[in-house]
């Protein structure tokens, strides 16, 4: 008898990445991925503690399915990611209903959930060894690899380092076997992650990593996220070296203003990180460049806040990911004094989201007339009659449907440009 398993995913590409885990170990148990909750004997949540906003989603979620148990007695719920990690015991005692409790660092466990007398999984000391899993991907060309786990930052606003634990880098043997392998079955690109994907350090540093994966030849290669204090003129090169590797880079900057990136630990002034994004340009004038930024944290003036447009307007961002200040409970910053207050977080936030879509459209329209080498990732979600693809430069692309399979790599010629989007038509 067939078994089905449906999982929510909250947060960030670890966390999608962490579900296309949890389903490949499930599948080795005869588990099938369900359409829709109600077909499922096992229901996932995979959980991201690092904005309250996320956290409200999944918790308002949880609940919505809570009839299914009484249509469904054999059903089971698991929690699962930073939320089981941070807050394991307001789960149970919030939602009953839910029947395991599972850390970041016990994914492994998720196909003996069924027969288990447990219901907690979670590491008090969220620290871990690197573990090989199965792996059920949402993509059959494109796909994560993860190269490190954890954070040794303590940035004073975020979670993380409590709930994934410290800096733990995999074995490049073991990158380099799962990216040959995925090469072999048909896979033309990777994204490389981490919580600060810089600091890698095995056997090998992270720009030797590159030059290993490079030797591999897939089309191409990209890495998030790079903490700014640890890029060094040794990546930069490598981008400039190494054919694979795409003229892209999400580089946080998170405020303009030193004050605030002092209080938030981040261990560089902007001064510091305007430098770095001039090697970088100078080097490759064609990268693009996101970045992000955190919205009203604890005593950010309207001066300081001023510094940060300021900054978003100088360096003309192609992305950005803009965020209101969430209190994260066990962090630095959210004892710290002069919280900012919802409305203003709010107002600033709208003001700066409408100076960036200017900055993207005059950005994008620049590209109009150019040529650009796109992969195919499949019909686009607005617009299924369009097929959509994604530039080297991590632009979106869409096209009238020509058949091309996902995976299929066309030169397109750019005729319109949106604020999120360009539109173009394949060479002939």
């Amino acid at each position: 008898m067939k078994k089905f398993v449906f999982i929510y995913t909250y947060g960030c590409q670890m966390n999608v990445h962490d579900s296309e885990k949890m389903l490949g170990t499930l599948a080795q148990e005869g588990y099938t991925a369900a359409t829709v909750p109600e077909k499922a004997d096992l229901i996932i949540f995979n959980t991201c503690a690092i904005r309250e906003k996320a956290e409200h989603k999944f918790y308002s979620q949880l609940g919505r399915i809570k009839h299914l148990k009484k249509s469904n007695p054999l059903l089971k719920i698991a929690v699962a990611g930073c939320v089981a990690q941070d807050s394991r015991q307001k789960v149970m005692k919030r939602a009953p209903h839910v029947d395991f409790v599972l850390g970041p660092q016990n994914l492994h466990v998720v196909g003996n959930l069924q027969t288990s007398k447990r219901n907690l999984y979670v590491d008090e000391n969220p620290d871990i060894a690197y573990q090989e899993y199965a792996m059920h991907r949402e993509s059959a060309t494109r796909a994560w690899v993860s190269i490190m786990y954890g954070c040794n930052n303590f940035c004073s606003y975020c979670i993380v380092p409590y709930t994934r634990g410290r800096e733990v880098s995999r074995p490049s043997s073991s990158i380099v076997a799962e990216i040959k392998g995925l090469k072999e079955r048909g896979y033309r690109e990777v994204t490389l992650l981490g919580q600060n994907v810089n600091s890698y350090r095995s056997d090998i540093d992270f720009v030797g990593l590159l030059r290993q994966i490079d030797r591999i030849g897939l089309e191409r290669v990209r890495f998030v996220t790079s903490h700014p204090r640890d890029l060094s003129t040794a990546l930069i090169d490598a981008l400039v070296e190494l054919p694979t590797l795409c003229n892209n880079l999400h580089l946080p900057l998170q405020s303009g203003a030193d004050a605030i990136l002092q209080a938030m630990n981040r261990k560089y002034t902007y001064a510091e990180y305007c430098e770095k994004i001039g090697l970088i340009r100078g080097k490759i004038p064609s990268v693009t460049l996101s970045t992000d930024i955190i919205i009203g944290f604890p005593g950010e003036s309207e001066s300081d806040f001023e510094q940060t447009v300021k900054a978003i307007k100088e360096i003309e961002f192609d992305g950005m990911f803009a965020f209101k200040y969430s209190k994260r409970k066990g962090t630095r910053a959210c004892e710290m004094a002069d919280q900012v207050p919802e409305s203003v977080k709010a107002e600033r936030l709208n003001r700066l989201l409408m100076i960036q879509e200017d900055i993207v459209l005059k950005r994008n329209r620049a590209l109009v007339g150019s040529v650009q080498e796109i992969l195919i990732e499949g019909a686009s979600e607005t617009d299924p009659s369009m097929l959509m693809g994604r530039t080297r430069s991590n632009k979106i692309v869409t096209l009238d449907h020509n058949g091309a399979p996902e995976g299929a790599v066309l030169n397109v010629i750019i005729e319109k440009a949106r604020h999120h989007s360009l539109h173009g038509k394949e060479l002939s």
